[in-house]
Parts: C-alpha cells; structure tokens; sequence
C-alpha cells in the first residue's frame, strides 16, 4: 500500500471534477484539513457522523463525500451535531473532501453517469441549468413498454420503493436523470422531448406537470441516486496513487 500527500489528492480530485466551472451551494474541496500523509481513504455519500465515526474505525487518512459540512446560508456556529462532527475529524486527523455539483456531472464518474450504468442507460446528451441533466434512453436501445414496467426496473435494481407519477400507458423511451434533489428539472426534461424524467425527489409541483404533461416522474431516494458516484471517483483517484480505498454506505431513507 502507498501513500500520497493530502495535497496531491486534492489536485488529482481537482483535476477530474473542475469545481471552478459550477455555480454551487457549498465549497468543493477540502473542507477539513487532517494528516499531510493519506494511505488509507473512505468514500461515503454524506459527512454524518455515522460516516465518520466508520471511517475512523477504518483507520482512514481522508474522507471523500458528495455530501459535505457546509452549506450556503448555514448557521456558522459550530455547536451541536457540526461540533460532534468536527470534533471527530480533527480528533483523529482526518482530511474531508466533498464535491457536490461536480460529482454529478462527472461524465464517466459521477452520480449522474454511475445512476444511468446502473440502470442500463446510454447517455446521448445533457440538458438543464449547468447541463446537468443527463438525456438518453436503454443501452441495448429497446423502451420499457410501460412507466411501470420502468418504475419496476429501479425498484429491482435500487433495492428500494419509487415514486411514480404520470401516465398509466405509454412506451418509455427517451429518458431523462438527474440524481438527488433535482425534482427542479422536471420542466427542462419534458421541454427535452423526454418520456420520463428520474431524481431522487418530488415535490408538489411535480406530481401535478407529470399528470398534466403526459410524461412519467419517478423519485427513486436521493441517496439511493447518489450512492454510486463518490465511490467510482474515489476508487479512480485511490487506484491512481495505490492507495486503500473502502466505500462505507450509511443507509438513509430519504
């Protein structure tokens, strides 16, 4: 097993995800500064303290997450679940780095490109705000005969419950993604000509443009649309350097 300096990790995630060119909620990077020297690095979705309290048990150097500390217009106190949770990485040395809207569009690695292999999806194009969408349709290029016999597909290969919405009969074929709370893309999707639409969330609004639109929403959990990106970059950059690399998955509902 190796080792590499934090720094040298960050450039090599820096260098993949290209943060400079997303307009986010939130710093990319590393947010909590721990060891210079990193062997061993655990991927997770979300810094929670059952992540880290994992990672410690791990003898991790370094977390990688999609999901960070901190957000724009957080309460900047560090009291309460942020001190437990800061306490722990500084404690233990521990370096994080999070990547959230440049993990979703990693056009090979990230959330977006890591949901649609999962579910056997080519990607043909992108569409939305900072083109994050991603736009195609079935690998082996058929359709799904019916929104439920998608909606079923998920279901299997998610191992979780969705949420479908829309018409009862109609032929799926192009389809649209875009993992976790991306329910904000619906209109863009169905202005893209798609026959269904896939996030990890719906809202209100949403329910309503799916019946009224004729095309198919389904909400398949935001963390179960975004399990599959941290551990691929992570598993890309740690193999780059030779490193130990775990991917701890926390389960979450939501």
């Amino acid at each position: 097993m190796n080792t590499t300096t934090r720094q040298e990790l960050l450039a090599a995630f820096d260098a993949l995800l290209q943060p400079e060119r997303f307009k986010d909620y939130g710093p990319n990077g590393l947010q909590v500064e721990g060891k210079t020297q990193v062997r061993r690095m655990v991927s997770g979705v979300t810094a929670s303290r059952a992540l880290i309290e994992a990672a410690i048990d791990a003898q991790a150097d370094a977390i990688f997450v999609h999901h960070g500390l901190f957000w724009r217009g957080q309460d900047g106190r560090v009291t309460g679940w942020m001190k437990q949770r800061l306490a722990l990485l500084l404690a233990h040395d521990i370096s994080l780095f999070a990547y959230h809207l440049p993990l979703d569009a990693h056009p090979e690695l990230g959330n977006n490109a890591q949901l649609g292999r999962q579910l056997g999806l080519t990607t043909i194009s992108c569409f939305g705000e900072q083109s994050l969408g991603f736009l195609g349709g079935r690998s082996d290029g058929g359709s799904f005969a019916t929104p439920g016999d998608l909606a079923r597909h998920i279901e299997n290969t998610l191992k979780r419950p969705v949420t479908q919405v829309g018409p009862a009969q109609a032929a799926i074929k192009k389809i649209a993604w875009c993992s976790g709370g991306a329910q904000g893309y619906f209109e863009s999707a169905i202005a893209a000509s798609a026959d269904a639409f896939i996030t990890g969330e719906i809202s209100e609004p949403q329910a309503h443009l799916a019946r009224e639109m004729g095309v198919t929403f389904i909400a398949c959990g935001h963390h179960a649309s975004e399990r599959y990106g941290a551990p691929a970059l992570a598993s890309h950059v740690a193999a780059q350097f030779g490193l130990y690399h775990q991917f701890i998955d926390i389960d979450n509902p939501a």
